[in-house]
């Protein structure tokens, strides 16, 4: 009798706000409206200081980003509804751990090479075997990460081995 129940709830559907897909979708936009919000209330820095864009900018276009790859996500969930997994994957742990190596790197060597070795570490962890793309992708990513911030924003990267040669030059 429990069995047939149980049956009879698992076929009916849920309303949308019930469901774990807008949950974290909500949870998500929820949080990141109330930091773009309070992002408009940041001081405008005067031009003869400002390198690059005013400081408020960014963090304004990061969280418009992600309000935005939130809601296609969930968009996306309607065609191919999340899969419910008792055990998180064994990648999962591994891209935390690489972030903790990230850390540790870019404290005490280098900011540049920290992203470089965080890239392959990632890289590779979720499937990619072929050794000339992971090195492609540890070169190309981070120098693109330099030359976006470097001139576009017109922030420097915290000396290290690899950014103390560059500015040196």
């Amino acid at each position: 009798m429990n069995n047939v129940r149980k049956q009879k709830r698992a076929n009916k559907s849920l309303p949308f706000f019930f469901k774990d897909e807008f949950k974290v979708s909500f949870i998500i936009i929820f949080i990141s409206t109330i930091l773009l919000i309070t992002t408009f209330s940041f001081d405008i820095v005067p031009p003869i200081l400002n390198r690059g864009i005013q400081p408020a900018t960014f963090p304004k276009g990061l969280l418009v980003l992600i309000i935005s790859l939130t809601l296609i996500v969930y968009y996306l969930s309607f065609k191919k509804p999340w899969k419910i997994e008792k055990k998180l994957p064994k990648t999962f742990y591994l891209t935390l751990t690489s972030f903790l190596l990230f850390v540790l790197i870019s404290k005490t060597l280098d900011f540049f090479l920290a992203i470089s070795v965080l890239s392959i570490f990632v890289s590779y962890y979720w499937g990619e075997r072929r050794i000339f793309y992971l090195l492609l992708v540890s070169i190309i990513f981070p120098i693109i990460v330099f030359v976006f911030f470097e001139t576009i924003l017109g922030l420097r990267f915290p000396p290290g081995i690899i950014t103390n040669i560059y500015y040196q030059v």
